[in-house]
């Protein structure tokens, strides 16, 4: 017996090609409105539902499949005999095969101005209703909701007149994703809105869509279970994007510092360097190369590059290869790896390899590849926030000592800002030509995590004699000045605000120290 397939689709990309392969297989084909008219312009027999149902479409194509004659031909089991004869006895034919795409609500949503007049009339009614039909019997009913899955059944049924199993039962799975995505979008949307249109940042119920990427050996401890999931629509150059290309297993933790790790080296325009541990950014360092950038960035710290994550914003070549092999290195992350660098780590096979291409340039680059907004789990909770992704302009500095900064100590400044965004609060960031000096961070007191950049520095041997600071929330206390101007700081920047600025601002002058401040904090917890 023939097989009977419905194609009802809002995007019509493959569909012509799989109804002809449909059609070239002996498939009866069952359509809507503007499927039907281009199956039907291309010379293809189809019916239309309205024919099939004998009940024609109505209210603007509210209502035309929701019919018996439809969610009986789905729902329909094979192996029941009383499903067999309620089909025989209402003359209702089982459909074997639907592909159905939803009207596009999330596009639809996403739109500049769209109204809720305009989302309402783009939530899908009937596509759903035959989706969940169908996938609930999958195991009589091939269900179709992405174009990418036309070519493998369209195989599987050239080569034994049906599909198997294991894929009707994957179709179904997502199927019901498909599902749960569309609802969830809809949810989100219309929780956020008012009767009149107005719109809140933050829906009234959140509901979030990830895709699994890959189980993980274990979470932050060994006793710890864990998996990678990635937005259903990730960002150009986000870490998830990534290919690895040689290397063990990425844990939970290299994942973790490998995004701290990618999401600072990105900020830079100058070929960058960043080297982090345990989350905190301990070497950053920007060149004329990337060999130059790691040399660098590992002063800063080379005990504590031990093991770390190192990512470079330009293609890794032979010189940096050679000289980032010579450290115990767990992840090395790159725009691209020239041959003579992956010659280089060819025969070191636990250094995992990530190729992450950068996000497009434009405008706002550095907002490019970001994600919109973080989340935070809480006890039974879930706290939400939109993302730190604000970018500090040279204009947008405000000089409130009598010392003003020279050129030099203002693209110092620019660059220590931008590396504190990326460490855990307290922080502290040295920094002196174009690289980190002495890093403090995740102190409970900031005038210790000024102490302690300074330990580090000296440890490494660096001198911070003219360096400039930079700290992440305002000095409460002139305290934490007076320990980086003792330890050599000619330049600070900080966001102010606090109670005791003007106490602050009169050490700075007292201590012969340029302040400039940001008007904005970047707190990392």
């Amino acid at each position: 017996m023939a097989l009977t397939a419905l194609l009802s689709v809002s995007d019509k990309t493959g569909i012509l090609e799989f109804a002809q392969g449909l059609h070239a297989l002996g498939c009866k084909l069952l359509s809507t409105g503007g499927t039907a008219k281009l199956l039907a312009d291309n010379g293809l027999p189809v019916t239309e539902v309205a024919e099939h149902t004998g009940f024609p479409e109505m209210m603007d194509g509210r209502v035309k499949t929701l019919h018996p004659k439809i969610h009986g031909g789905l729902l329909a089991r094979g192996d029941l005999p009383e499903h067999v004869a309620a089909l025989a006895e209402h003359g209702i034919t089982r459909i074997d095969i639907l592909a159905v795409n939803l009207y596009p609500f999330e596009a639809t949503v996403a739109k500049p101005g769209c109204t809720l007049e305009d989302a309402i009339e783009n939530i899908d009614i009937g596509g759903p209703a035959m989706v969940r039909s169908a996938a609930k019997n999958w195991k009589d009913v091939s269900v179709l909701t992405d174009a990418a899955q036309y070519a493998e059944v369209l195989a599987e049924l050239k080569a034994g007149g049906k599909t198997s199993d294991a894929t009707r039962f994957k179709l179904s799975v997502a199927a019901f994703n498909r599902i749960a995505q569309y609802d969830a979008a809809i949810s989100n949307y219309l929780s956020s809105v008012q009767a009149d249109g107005s719109r809140s940042e933050y829906p009234g119920q959140m509901n979030s869509c990830f895709v699994k990427v890959q189980d993980l050996r274990y979470g932050e401890n060994s006793h710890q279970s864990a998996a990678l999931y990635r937005d259903l629509f990730p960002a150009p150059g986000s870490l998830v994007t990534g290919k690895q290309l040689q290397g063990k297993e990425l844990s939970y933790n290299n994942i973790a510092d490998a995004d701290a790790a990618w999401e600072c080296v990105k900020s830079f325009s100058a070929p960058a360097c960043v080297i982090v541990k345990h989350a905190n950014p301990c070497g950053v360092a920007v060149a004329a190369s990337p060999a130059e950038a790691y040399a660098k960035a590992f002063k800063t710290d080379p005990t504590s590059a031990f093991g770390g994550i190192i990512a470079f914003n330009r293609p890794v070549d032979g010189a940096a290869a050679e000289a980032v092999s010579k450290q115990f290195v767990e992840v090395l992350m790159a725009p691209a790896f020239t041959p003579e660098a992956l010659a280089v780590f060819k025969s070191k096979v636990n250094v995992r390899l990530l190729q992450i291409e950068l996000p497009p340039g434009g405008a706002t680059p550095w907002l490019q590849g970001r994600n919109a907004g973080d989340s935070k789990r809480v006890g039974s909770g879930l706290l939400l926030q939109s993302a730190d992704n604000h970018f500090l302009k040279p204009e947008d500095l405000k000089v409130v000592t009598s010392l003003q900064p020279s050129a030099q100590q203002l693209d110092d400044l620019m660059f220590a800002w931008t590396v504190a965004q990326y460490v855990k609060s307290n922080a502290i960031v040295f920094c002196g030509g174009g690289m980190t000096l002495g890093v403090g961070a995740g102190q409970m007191s900031r005038v210790d995590s000024t102490k302690i950049a300074a330990i580090k520095a000296s440890n490494a041997g660096l001198s911070l004699q003219g360096s400039v600071v930079a700290s992440d929330a305002f000095f409460p206390f002139r305290d934490g000045l007076d320990v980086l101007a003792d330890a050599g700081a000619s330049c600070v920047i900080q966001p102010g605000g606090s109670m005791r600025d003007e106490e602050v601002i009169a050490a700075a002058n007292e201590r012969g120290i340029a302040m400039v401040f940001t008007g904005v904090r970047h707190f990392r917890h």
